[in-house]
């Protein structure tokens, strides 16, 4: 999923973060769910999706809300 929204490396990854990675996935016309999200962030931070905390999920969707809003206008 990564690869074919064009992010074919750990750096590219890293420069978009978890959110702009998460949105560029969806642009492709997949439809992934906020797991790839939760895992990206996790990725990032050396921990298993699921280890998240609640806080860091809702941080997480609020920034997906927000970026979402901006990029569906």
């Amino acid at each position: 999923m990564l690869v074919a929204a064009g992010i074919d490396s750990v750096g590219r990854l890293r420069a978009l973060g978890p959110v702009d990675a998460f949105l560029a996935v969806k642009a492709t016309g997949l439809n992934p769910s906020l797991n790839l999200l939760y895992a990206l962030a996790g990725a990032l931070t050396g921990r298993h999706w699921a280890r998240l905390e609640d806080g860091e999920r809702v941080s997480l969707l609020m920034a997906y809300d927000a970026a979402h809003a901006r990029t569906s206008r």
